[in-house]
């Protein structure tokens, strides 16, 4: 696809994608997701936490000339990937969770419908003559809680369902189509939570109200499954015409993958989890575990370890603070001084580790950086026992501590703290943008 500007905007020729296809609604925040929830492609998967389409067309408009590569080290939903797609212009995507991997690649591979009706038709009768066979066979794979038993409490599937999904699973693993079993995997994976005894939120798991008597009937999974399937094989149809380049996603810890990026960076646009002491791979526990990308606690531990050192769920190694931001010297010491008011006492230094591992990544960028090239960051402040962390500024002083340049600070929107600290909108979201000196 051929890019050129038009009066500074971004514009196409006849038969190419347009900006509206992107767009946000007027007024709309866009480091929130509310336009992906229902835009072509976004809906495949209801990911909350991640910023709108427009954001990154947004900044491309804001580039002094067209980007040639554009990078995101924390993919998430996609939505760097899938834009800078759909625009022609090469993007590399890193994510650690292999879930959301998955996400990414389905979402950017070229797809064909019929193909895909027939993986479809071909999974739809392999699970009907299953006859609980999947469900002996994954059960000891998966935690305790989360297939009924007569013994248990509590668990998040009833019986019949967690055998309807291990029966997808095991079909969708025995498509001879990697493509068709990837997209059908996470279409799968999308409809895990409606059909749960449970609700996912920005802070976990938490069981629905009165979920013992919650009827949800294998029926409604199958037909909740054909409206994902009907939904992604209508917008792959729609979208066909449109040429794309295709965008390279890496697996892996962005840490260690940032300093294996390519050279000539011109826009790296990324929002990495926030300081806030929770473990971000809990929002697709049952995702990770039902598709069978986590088979043991080993393999859920080894993917902790492998995210950003933002929480304290894990026993992990957190090393010294960075140097170069007073600021955060400042913080680090409030934060000791009420160690033992704070609910863990591994705070402190999961704050510091977190600045660590945010200016590795900061500095792989910046030394590919093109010579117009930008990082643009949506990130979050946090708050610990009566402690702001002020989270924008620290990166800020760190980044020109490495020889960045501030361009702007922008306050996007106010987050709101946890209960202990009130439950008020109190911590802003900053996207912040630096440049080479």
């Amino acid at each position: 696809m051929t890019l050129h500007v038009l009066n500074g905007r971004i514009g196409y020729k006849q038969n190419r994608l347009s900006e509206s296809h992107f767009q946000a609604e007027k007024g709309l925040c866009l480091t929130t997701n509310a336009q992906g929830l229902i835009a072509p492609f976004q809906r495949w998967y209801k990911f909350k936490e991640a910023f709108a389409p427009s954001l990154v067309i947004e900044q491309i408009n804001d580039l002094p000339s067209p980007p040639s590569l554009i990078v995101d080290t924390f993919g998430g939903s996609g939505t760097t990937a899938l834009i800078s797609s759909y625009l022609g212009i090469k993007c590399h995507t890193i994510e650690v969770n292999p879930f959301l991997a998955d996400l990414i690649k389905a979402k950017t591979s070229d797809h064909d419908p019929h193909s895909i009706l027939l993986s479809y038709t071909e999974v739809i009768a392999k699970a009907a003559l299953d006859r609980g066979r999947s469900i002996d066979k994954y059960k000891s794979t998966l935690p305790p809680t989360f297939i009924e038993e007569s013994e248990k409490e509590r668990w998040i599937y009833n019986a019949d369902i967690a055998s309807r999904i291990l029966a997808y699973r095991a079909a969708i693993d025995g498509l001879s189509h990697e493509g068709n079993a990837r997209l059908l995997r996470i279409l799968l994976g999308s409809c895990l939570v409606e059909v749960s005894n449970v609700r996912i939120n920005g802070k976990g798991r938490r069981y629905r109200s009165g979920w013992q008597n919650r009827l949800v009937s294998v029926d409604d999974l199958d037909s909740m499954f054909q409206e994902k399937v009907s939904a992604a094989v209508e917008d792959i149809s729609n979208f066909s015409r449109y040429s794309r380049v295709q965008p390279c996603v890496t697996h892996g810890d962005s840490r260690q993958k940032a300093s294996e990026l390519p050279s000539d960076i011109d826009l790296a646009i990324f929002s990495p989890p926030y300081p806030n002491s929770f473990d971000y791979t809990d929002i697709y526990n049952l995702e990770l575990w039902m598709l069978g990308y986590l088979k043991a606690g080993a393999d859920n531990r080894e993917l902790r370890e492998a995210t950003l050192r933002s929480h304290v769920q894990i026993k992990r190694d957190f090393k010294d603070a960075p140097s170069g931001s007073p600021l955060l010297s400042e913080t680090l010491k409030r934060l000791t001084q009420v160690r033992a008011a704070l609910w863990s006492k591994y705070i402190p230094e999961m704050v510091g580790a977190y600045f660590t591992d945010m200016l590795v990544i900061i500095e792989s960028i910046a030394q590919k950086l093109s010579q117009e090239g930008r990082i643009v960051m949506v990130v979050g402040d946090s708050s610990y026992a009566g402690i702001h962390v002020p989270v924008a500024n620290i990166l800020a002083e760190l980044s020109e501590s490495i020889g960045l340049k501030v361009k702007s600070l922008e306050a996007a929107r106010s987050m709101r703290a946890s209960p202990q600290q009130g439950g008020n909108l109190v911590l802003p979201e900053t996207l912040i943008t630096l440049g080479a000196q």
